[in-house]
């Protein structure tokens, strides 16, 4: 086992340390480290020395696929644990077991108008499930602006028709009666023991290979493209990442549910590692709040959390956070861009990486040691996952440890962009490799660094620089919180380096402070030209920062 995975318990954030009574049961974490360390490390053993001899990975397993859909799975685990709590919405005060949960019967909740009518007519939605309102999006008010038809359709025909979506038949509210509508509660009380049958009948006759999901990713530029994933995509998915998070193995795992449903972190890491392993997801709040988070974890002994890396950097950057008992928590489980300047005494990180189009993850693990964290490596290829590392222009598989283009193959890839061959062959080839877009490394161990976005790079002068190294560096300094880097446009050289930087709390700096602490540090064409302090950065509906609009808003600001 690596003894540095120790050094790190006690780390900084900023220049305060963890208290001294930093609430970590040490049996309880060594013996989680060697139940769950070793298959981080590799696959279904630890590496005991360099296995890899070209940039190409292939994640073995003595385990093998579960030829299932994702209702078999939750059946399963309905009879399996019964009464076993499978979520807990703490802020509505409902639980409900395997058996109530299966017994119950989405939009993207961030959606705006434009967005909601593209997504039903791209799939040709028949009906849509919603709540009246959602935070500041009120749903039954979009859909009547898309579809005004909606006011004078009698409900009792169930058969609205809408010249801008054809193809919706009917839209039901879950918490209230609206007019033009139909009311969940009555839909399900209009259903017969013989639908009941028909519904059975269609369960039994599905396969597993057919979709299940459209997950429509949240592009930084056009329209959104609706990943196709299948019951095997997002079931296996599920299933290597408990096994390797160690959930089968334990007596019962609650994990506090930080990331929205509405992608892949949240439905297939969440809910279908429900489904598949029978954890109980505990979700603190409607939207994320740290210290809901925080009474979460200590109320409900949450001993897993799963979250964003800006979602740890205010979690462990709360003020009062030591006022709350944490020490149930083992593990957590963070996205690739994990910054190194965040006190980890509370939990083991797995770092992982993934797209949507892999359903999602396709790297798990902890790191090597503490210095894996500076440079987003990201754990071991997945079991029955192909990973090699070319050359974007020629395809050619580059050298062990050299940098290129990122390409998955296996039973993760999705099946296509539904409705959309064209950009399905751009990315998948018909080798089945799937092109990520990223940048990235293989080590002789077989860990996988991340480097960056292909269309992230900026060329300075002929240069090729990749912001995520930029990135990593200016976290290690102890006044900056978040950093974004971008190119910004150039007359001479075509672009320079611009860092966007979102300094800790009570702290203040200048652009010739970070540029004098890049010097000697970075190679000089490196260092940022343009230092600009920001507030927050523009987001998807997902979450993700839209780079080329902070591109767009820098160039302004410097008047280029």
């Amino acid at each position: 086992m690596c003894p540095n995975i120790f050094v790190h318990i006690v780390y900084k954030i900023g220049e305060k340390r963890c208290p001294a009574h930093c609430p970590i049961n040490l049996q309880k974490t060594l013996m989680y480290i060697i139940n769950v360390f070793y298959e981080s490390l590799h696959v279904d053993s630890p590496p005991h020395k360099p296995w890899l001899i070209n940039s190409y990975a292939h994640g073995t397993s003595l385990y093998s696929l579960l030829p299932m859909t994702v209702g078999q799975t939750l059946d399963a685990s309905v009879q399996r644990w019964p009464d076993r709590e499978a979520v807990v919405f703490v802020q509505d005060g409902i639980r409900k077991t395997f058996v109530q949960f299966q017994q119950d019967v989405s939009l993207n909740p961030a959606y705006q108008v434009k967005e909601v009518e593209f997504t039903l007519k791209k799939v040709q939605c028949k009906a849509v499930v919603c709540p009246t309102s959602f935070k500041s999006q009120n749903f039954c008010e979009m859909l009547r602006e898309i579809c005004p038809e909606i006011n004078t359709t009698p409900t009792e025909t169930l058969n609205l028709k809408s010249s801008r979506l054809p193809d919706l038949r009917m839209v039901i509210v879950i918490d209230s009666k609206q007019p033009g509508m139909l009311h969940f509660q009555d839909v399900m009380q209009a259903g017969e023991s013989r639908h009941q049958k028909e519904l059975m009948d269609v369960q039994r006759k599905l396969s597993f290979d057919e979709p299940i999901n459209i997950q429509f990713t949240s592009g930084t530029t056009g329209s959104p493209k609706g990943a196709t994933l299948s019951h095997h995509n997002i079931v296996n998915n599920a299933y290597y990442t408990g096994l390797r998070m160690g959930y089968e193995r334990r007596p019962q795992v609650r994990v506090c549910v930080s990331v929205p449903l509405y992608h892949c972190f949240g439905s297939v890491v969440g809910g279908m590692c429900m489904a598949v392993h029978g954890i109980t997801l505990v979700f603190p709040s409607t939207g994320y709040d740290s210290h809901a988070n925080l009474k979460a974890i200590q109320d409900e002994r949450c001993n897993v959390v799963y979250g964003t890396p800006t979602m740890y950097t205010d979690l462990l950057s709360q003020n009062d956070a030591h006022k709350y008992d944490i020490s149930s928590i083992e593990a957590g489980k963070s996205t690739f861009m994990f910054s190194l300047n965040l006190c980890v005494y509370i939990m083991f990180l797995q770092l992982l990486y993934g797209t949507t189009e892999n359903s999602p993850i396709t790297f798990l693990g902890f790191p090597q040691d503490t210095d894996d964290l500076k440079v987003n490596t990201v754990g071991c290829i997945m079991p029955h996952t192909e990973a090699k590392v070319v050359d974007p222009i020629s395809g050619e598989m580059v050298p062990l440890g050299a940098s290129g283009e990122l390409l998955i193959r296996g039973s993760c890839v999705m099946l296509g962009y539904w409705n959309d061959p064209e950009k399905t062959r751009e990315v998948i080839a018909e080798d089945r490799w799937y092109r990520t877009g990223d940048t990235a490394s293989l080590d002789s161990m077989g860990y996988c660094r991340i480097e960056g976005r292909i269309k992230d790079m900026i060329i300075r002068g002929g240069e090729n620089i990749y912001p995520a190294e930029i990135e990593e560096f200016l976290y290690t300094h102890p006044k900056v919180r978040e950093v974004q880097v971008v190119g910004v446009k150039d007359e001479r050289l075509g672009e320079q380096v611009c860092a966007c930087i979102r300094l800790r709390e009570g702290r203040t700096s200048t652009a010739e402070e970070i540029r004098g602490f890049c010097k000697g540090q970075i190679s000089h064409f490196k260092i940022p030209k343009y230092v600009m302090f920001v507030d927050s950065y523009p987001l998807t509906a997902s979450g993700k920062i839209k780079k080329n609009v902070l591109k767009g808003e820098m160039e302004k600001k410097l008047g280029l």
